[in-house]
């Protein structure tokens, strides 16, 4: 498995852009802090059934921040990107890209087949919106915190394996992501709440919400709450995953989304 940096091209919205395999399209979206290859272990179950399209979020890799500062932000530059893509596609996002996933579907209904939302949040609870609107607050431009308590959230005490691996990547770019980018970007998480029930009502395309039974802050209440509401949703979750199921648990979750997008077995 390769967590080196990849070549990236640029696409529209001054994003880092990587695209792979064959098929029909299936946009990526990491999380804060991270970047694209974290998608890695995924891709490499994806690529012979679908065109992927993997890109930066502004800040983090090589896509530079800009004037990036809200969510509306994060958005605009993506739907940039996304809407150049020929055809329709589906959208899958982890953690906040969930939350722009869910977004760009409810922005491009007309192009956007299939969503799915990993690891997302909906309607946190109110000690669990203080505690990350308080992180959010204690952020600096300037120096990144150790992520130590960040990795035991996503990844547990005792990683093995592959999770080992996992987990390591994830330090490597935890510790050198732009601290003002990672600012930013946890910001606009933290004020944001998920998606509404009209968004969600108004979703008729196939809908996944996927979450590990460890993952304390995305939980499967969330996601079942969230595929309750969408007509065409279904929920899954991971027993034996916390926070970091693209890595983790690479060829379940893709099976799901090659079974739930292309009717696969």
């Amino acid at each position: 498995m390769t967590w080196t940096t990849q070549l990236a091209s640029k696409a529209p919205g001054n994003l880092a852009s990587y695209r792979s395999g064959s098929g029909p399209n299936l946009v990526l979206l990491h999380g804060v802090g991270l970047r694209s290859e974290a998608w890695a272990p995924m891709i490499a179950f994806l690529k012979d059934h679908f065109t992927i399209h993997v890109f930066d979020m502004p800040g983090h890799g090589q896509s530079p921040l800009g004037k990036t500062a809200t969510f509306k932000n994060y958005v605009d530059r993506l739907d940039d990107a996304v809407s150049q893509i020929d055809e329709g596609v589906t959208i899958a996002g982890h953690s906040m890209g969930a939350m722009l996933a869910l977004e760009l579907a409810k922005r491009r209904p007309e192009a956007v087949r299939g969503m799915a939302a990993l690891n997302a949040i909906f309607r946190r609870s109110p000690d669990a919106k203080a505690a990350v609107q308080t992180r959010a607050a204690s952020l600096t431009k300037d120096t990144i915190a150790h992520p130590d308590v960040t990795l035991e959230r996503w990844f547990g005490n005792a990683p093995v394996g592959r999770n080992e691996l996992a987990r390591d990547a994830c330090f490597d770019w935890l510790t050198s992501v732009d601290p003002l980018g990672y600012k930013r970007a946890y910001t606009a998480f933290a004020q944001n709440d998920g998606p509404s029930d009209i968004q969600l009502k108004s979703m008729h395309i196939p809908s996944l919400f996927i979450t590990g039974a460890g993952d304390p802050n995305s939980t499967p209440a969330m996601a079942h709450a969230m595929a309750a509401r969408a007509p065409k949703g279904t929920a899954k979750i991971f027993d034996d995953a916390a926070h970091m199921l693209p890595m983790t648990h690479p060829q379940i979750t893709a099976e799901l989304l090659i079974k739930t997008f292309l009717g696969g077995p």
